[in-house]
């Protein structure tokens, strides 16, 4: 670990001045992410800005138009066990349970987790070539080792996956992210914020030099009957997604009005085609209509070797969970077995 120097402002104007104030600069909130990253001197950061006391950050309130807004310092335990969380945005919670553990939970942030960077192992290995953490070394990954690594909306520059399950629910959600930077605040639908990687996979999301996530704003619509979370992973608990489905529908009887779909562990970002979405509204709630939106969504992937047997897992991951949704019996992470 390298050298640094930490301040901790008063407000969030002073921790945005900092930020932007050179680009080594790296902000801290629970830390989970960035500091194992600097342990393994991937983050090289000269200089860390603690946001953990900035006043506001840390509340769940709800908005004008009947979402919720989740400041960023608010923890994921906090959001999966807030009540209203619980009992409107039951995905979102379902999501968040799935994911690390419970020490973990306590102190990983809302913000902290849409900006958690990949878990490859050649991106985690500092002796390895990277194009990720060095851009122009290469990726190894493309023809070695690549079980875990992605078959949707890669490059030739990386092959990485986004490791959140929380921000795989929140893209099903269709969830707003705010952030504030030196030209003021801007408001990012969720599906823009990360980006593939195309030929630059250092860059993670769409977020400009000096910007702060400040909170992630739920929209209206929640889908609290119909929805599941289903997570497929080597190990029951505290293993990453090798594939997980968020999906939620809206049903008039038997037959779909809206549906929303969403994979992880399948690509650089969050992975949703609204294409495959629009297909299922009007459609009925059955295992071949699923089994076509399935299709759109895995249209173009490709395996790299060890990797293969993701689009086929994918595939059945897709059909089971929306068959789950549909019955309203959302996959419980508790009892994982796979209904």
């Amino acid at each position: 670990m390298n050298r640094f120097s930490y301040a901790r402002p008063d407000d969030l104007a002073e921790a945005v001045q900092a930020s932007a104030a050179q680009a080594g600069n790296r902000v801290i909130a629970g830390g989970t992410n960035l500091i194992d990253l600097m342990k393994y001197n991937v983050e090289r950061p000269a200089h860390l800005i603690d946001i953990t006391r900035l006043p506001g950050l840390d509340r769940i309130e709800p908005t004008p138009n009947g979402g919720l807004r989740i400041g960023a310092l608010v923890t994921n335990s906090t959001v999966a066990y807030d009540d209203r969380i619980a009992a409107r945005y039951k995905l979102l919670a379902s999501a968040i349970l799935a994911g690390a553990s419970p020490q973990l939970r306590n102190a990983a942030t809302t913000g902290g987790n849409l900006l958690q960077r990949t878990r490859c192992y050649y991106f985690y290995d500092s002796a390895t070539a990277c194009n990720k953490r060095e851009p122009g070394s290469g990726c190894p990954a493309i023809g070695g080792l690549n079980r875990i690594h992605a078959i949707l909306g890669t490059s030739e520059h990386c092959i990485a996956t986004h490791p959140s399950d929380m921000c795989v629910a929140l893209a099903a959600l269709a969830a707003t992210v705010h952030v504030t930077g030196p030209t003021g605040d801007r408001a990012i639908p969720f599906a823009d914020f990360h980006r593939l990687p195309g030929d630059r996979p250092d860059r993670d999301t769409t977020l400009e030099h000096g910007e702060i996530v400040t909170a992630v704003e739920l929209p209206p619509e929640s889908f609290t009957t119909h929805h599941t979370y289903l997570k497929l992973r080597d190990r029951l608990s505290y293993a990453f997604a090798l594939v997980s489905v968020a999906a939620a529908l809206d049903l008039d009887g038997d037959t779909v009005r809206t549906a929303r779909i969403a994979l992880g562990g399948v690509a650089h970002k969050p992975w949703r085609i609204p294409a495959a979405e629009d297909a299922l509204s009007g459609q009925p709630a059955t295992a071949e209509s699923f089994a076509r939106a399935a299709e759109t969504l895995l249209s173009g992937a490709q395996g790299r070797g060890h990797n293969d047997f993701k689009i086929g897992l994918a595939r059945q991951a897709i059909l089971r969970a929306l068959q789950q949704a549909a019955a309203g019996t959302p996959q419980s992470q508790t009892d994982k077995r796979i209904r």
